[in-house]
């Protein structure tokens, strides 16, 4: 009888057939045994397939879309900025042109190339903004440096008929040639036939509106760029006088330290690397790329407990099969290789494919969302996909690992069987001793100690690998945890009930393999609904304390804050309008605090009562009597260690550094590299800077919100219509909320597929455990049970355990959720919050998990002991 149906499992069990050499042994055995099993059940196999594939896939494509959209932007700034051998730059108001003659006569210095950089916004056919950089050059001196900047003739797409007048008009100070990306976002591809007349670009800057002509095209990448000669653009934009960079060619053996030495460069202008723009993005890119692959390899760690549930179903199938081997000479060693190959080839298999399904899911991510992927890194950045082979081999080794690591416990079963008992199905492997929680402690206590490490290299590693430990050790002292939970539980009454929770207490070790799936897809679950609520509602609050305003107005287009500004007057001309109580200016600038760090903004505006208009954190410091007290964003303190007390060389946009004492911390969420807030009469005494380009208006009782903007933009005459801004404080709260859910609309996909995996992993689990339980059941049967009470006892069986793994899986998903909060968080992105539990949501989940749990249990049961009576008899002849 057991002979029939081992040769129906893996066919004809012949020891004469079986090759000699291991390889061809390993292979004959897999041929033979797994093949078979595989094809009789091919649907939970490819669960466990797929959960390997979409979890490389996902990290595989979240890499490529990153990886691609930093390097294109990386070769934009390299065409943009050429290839000099240094830069020299000062902050966003530039530096004195003069030093571009002392620097291009200076003997050691092959060629010099001045530039003006002037951030602002044009207007297309249809009134909309788009955000454009304006580079002054000088076409002779950009020629040697950046010669990607240079104009080429016609603006249709071919070389008009005079040609070489066409050249001439690169120093025409109106005229105006625009890269790809500026002329797809403009509507100028292809607007005007070649030698046709030139198409009129309106711009916007301090001074009002600028009207120049497109004449030609570069062949710079990257965002929207426009180039004009340098002397058109200091003289339209207001930078007479001015320079933003140069970029300096040595000659061939020229000691560069030397050079900048004998330059004796002023105070406001350092040396920079050409590659530096770049850098910065890839520095402050770095915690979000790497917080999304960590996030998108959730599904890959929860996989591998999909392939652990698949291996130990396949295991307890084939008990029969696998002691009759091991009569027959299969030795325990034999059966651990074979079940481990089995597991390598579902992961070697599931890589292949998800580095299949990641590069096509990248391809279509940079096309949908052109390499953002929500964080705002890489602006106008309209990226190719770029492979990267050596990634793809990380991602593929990690998704053989995971399945490998899925298989190890079902492999240990396979080789711990004893044959002649498993022969009369007494079980297969001896329970774990008591001391089996020791490990699962040991991996909780490591957790909880790297969970207090700094991070390294700014990113929380210590962290993440204190996460994944106590995910691990919480997985491992289930069995413990379940005596724990079950030991003050009284008995039941009922016969049934009382059978099961009986045998869950005794049979505990058995729950490891019932509900680990269930733990760390629910821990996950837990830990990620707590963060993002935490998150969303820490940004609600610091909202409402941010727009305490009724209205705010500012100046059109990210990064122009330097070029457009409020016209002077405007607060009095305002204040004075009917339905206007008060109305509070802001001036919002970018400065270089350090080489290669993202910009700082630098914020001023009036600060009668600090403690109520900005959301504090920690201790205030006393100001020295005469010195500006500077109040600093949480990222100051983590990125310049700009502690409450501390005295900072503050950088002003014209160059110069001035000291500020550090009086106070605040929570800033919109600002990941950092902000800086002055009193506005520090700020004019230190800076002379008295440009605005941000309001805030308050609005008399009972005054229509909808006329006040009216009648502002009225008051506005000499501005271009699209140069500014204008919403409520409801209008930008809704708008931001709206965004944060959106970037975090991920969470619940791959929250979604976590709990999926775990529910899958219940449903084999139990099917396992009904199929390696034949005997007990046909005992059962033998004394009177039916059917209908041997699945009630499943199901009972199920919602214990199930009860006790969401117990455990909840309480594990709070202490992670506490370290990815205070963690995590603000070693990746430095801000804090508070862990905020939402108790509604806690609650629906475990519900849903623990139903469906016990509802997969009994499916799964009724799928398993149709004939289990029938089968029992048969064995015991």
């Amino acid at each position: 009888m057991r002979r029939r149906r081992a040769r129906r499992a893996g066919g004809r069990v012949r020891r004469s057939a079986a090759p000699r050499d291991g390889g061809a042994r390993l292979g004959w055995q897999l041929a033979q045994l797994t093949w078979p099993e595989w094809r009789h059940a091919p649907w939970r196999h490819l669960a466990a397939l797929a959960a390997v594939m979409l979890g490389v896939a996902l990290a595989f494509a979240v890499h490529l879309v990153n990886a691609s959209a930093l390097s294109e932007f990386s070769a934009a700034v390299r065409s943009v900025n050429g290839k000099p051998d240094l830069e020299l730059r000062a902050q966003r108001e530039g530096f004195d042109e003069t030093l571009y003659a002392r620097v291009a006569l200076h003997p050691q210095v092959r060629a010099a190339s001045p530039v003006v950089e002037i951030d602002t916004v044009a207007l297309d056919a249809r009134g909309r903004r788009v955000a454009l950089r304006v580079l002054g050059i000088d076409p002779l001196g950009a020629a040697a440096v950046t010669p990607d900047l240079l104009p080429r003739p016609g603006i249709g797409g071919a070389a008009p008929p005079d040609a070489g007048a066409d050249r001439r008009r690169i120093f025409d100070p109106d005229a105006v040639a625009l890269n790809a990306a500026a002329r797809a976002r403009l509507g100028l591809e292809g607007a005007a036939a070649p030698g046709g007349p030139p198409e009129v670009l309106r711009l916007l800057s301090g001074n009002g509106p600028v009207e120049l002509r497109w004449t030609g095209r570069v062949a710079a990448g990257g965002p929207p760029l426009a180039v004009m000669d340098i002397a058109g653009a200091q003289a339209r934009f207001g930078w007479l006088g001015r320079l933003s960079r140069l970029d300096v060619r040595l000659v061939p053996g020229a000691d560069r330290a030397r050079v900048l030495a004998e330059l004796d460069l002023p105070p406001a202008v350092r040396a920079a690397a050409p590659d530096e723009a770049a850098e910065r993005v890839s520095n402050v890119s770095r915690a979000y790329r790497v917080n999304l692959t960590v996030l998108a390899l959730v599904a890959l760690f929860t996989g591998a407990f999909l392939v652990f549930s698949i291996l130990s179903l396949s295991v307890a199938r084939r008990l029969p099969q696998l002691a009759l081997l091991g009569v027959l000479g299969l030795s325990a060693r034999a059966r651990r290789r074979l079940v481990l190959a089995e597991s390598l080839a579902i992961g070697a298999t599931g890589s292949v494919l998800g580095l299949a399904l990641g590069t096509a899911l990248a391809a279509l991510a940079l096309r949908l969302l052109a390499g953002d992927l929500g964080g705002g890194y890489f602006p106008g950045v309209a990226p190719t996909l770029q492979f990267d082979a050596l990634a793809a081999a990380v991602f593929g080794a990690l998704g053989i690992a995971a399945a490998v690591v899925g298989g190890l416990g079902p492999a240990r079963t396979a080789e711990r069987l004893a044959p002649a008992q498993a022969l009369k199905g007494l079980g297969s492997a001896p329970a774990p001793g008591r001391r089996q929680a020791l490990p699962g402690l040991a991996l909780l206590a490591a957790g909880t100690a790297l969970a207090f490490a700094p991070p390294v290299g700014g990113l929380p590693i210590a962290a993440y690998v204190a996460v994944a430990l106590l995910l691990l050790g919480g997985i491992v002292v289930v069995p413990a945890a379940v005596a724990a939970l079950l030991a003050g539980l009284r008995p039941p009454r009922h016969p049934l009930a009382l059978l099961a929770v009986e045998r869950a207490r005794h049979q505990r070790s058995a729950a490891t393999i019932a509900i680990a799936g269930v733990v760390a897809s629910l821990a996950l679950s837990v830990a990620l609904t707590v963060m993002v609520t935490s998150f969303r509602e820490a940004v609600a609050e610091w909202l409402d304390t941010v727009l305490p305003a009724d209205l705010y107005l500012r100046v059109a287009g990210a990064g122009a804050g330097d070029t457009l500004v409020l016209p002077p007057g405007i607060v009095q001309t305002l204040a004075a309008m009917p339905g206007v109580a008060r109305v509070e200016a802001q001036r919002v600038t970018q400065v270089q605090w350090a080489p290669g760090r993202p910009t700082v903004a630098l914020i001023s505006r009036p600060l009668a009562d600090p403690l109520r208009s900005l959301p504090l954190v920690g201790e205030r410091a006393a100001v020295p009597a005469g010195e500006a007290a500077a109040w600093v964003s949480e990222a100051m303190v983590a990125l310049y260690d700009a502690r409450p007390g501390t005295r900072l060389a503050l950088p002003l946009p014209d160059g110069r550094r001035v000291p500020v004492t550090v009086a106070g911390v605040w929570r800033d969420y919109a600002r990941q590299s950092g902000a800086v807030l002055l009193a506005r009469e520090d700020y004019e005494r230190l800076s002379g800077d008295r440009r605005l380009n941000d309001l805030a208006i308050w609005l008399a009782p009972g005054a229509a919100p909808a006329r006040v903007q009216d009648a502002v933009r009225a008051r506005l005459p000499d501005a271009p219509g699209g140069a500014f801004e204008m919403a409520s404080a409801g209008e930008i709260r809704a708008l931001s909320l709206r965004i944060f859910d959106r970037s975090f609309a991920v969470t619940t996909w791959l929250q979604a597929i976590a709990i999926g995996i775990g529910l899958f992993g219940v449903a084999a689990s139990f099917s396992a455990q009904v199929l390696a339980r034949r005997k007990e059941f046909g005992l059962l049967a033998h004394l009177g049970l039916t059917r209908r009470q041997i699945l009630a006892l499943v199901a009972a069986e199920g919602a214990v355990w199930t009860a006790a793994g969401t117990v455990l899986g909840l309480l594990l998903g709070l202490a992670v959720a506490v370290v990815l909060v205070h963690v995590v968080n603000p070693q990746s992105f430095h801000w804090t919050m508070e862990l905020r539990l939402p108790p509604g949501r806690l609650a629906a989940l475990c519900g849903a998990v623990l139903a469906a749990g016990v509802l997969t249990a009994w499916l799964a049961g009724r799928a398993a002991v149709g004939r289990l009576p029938v089968v029992a008899v048969r064995e015991d002849w």
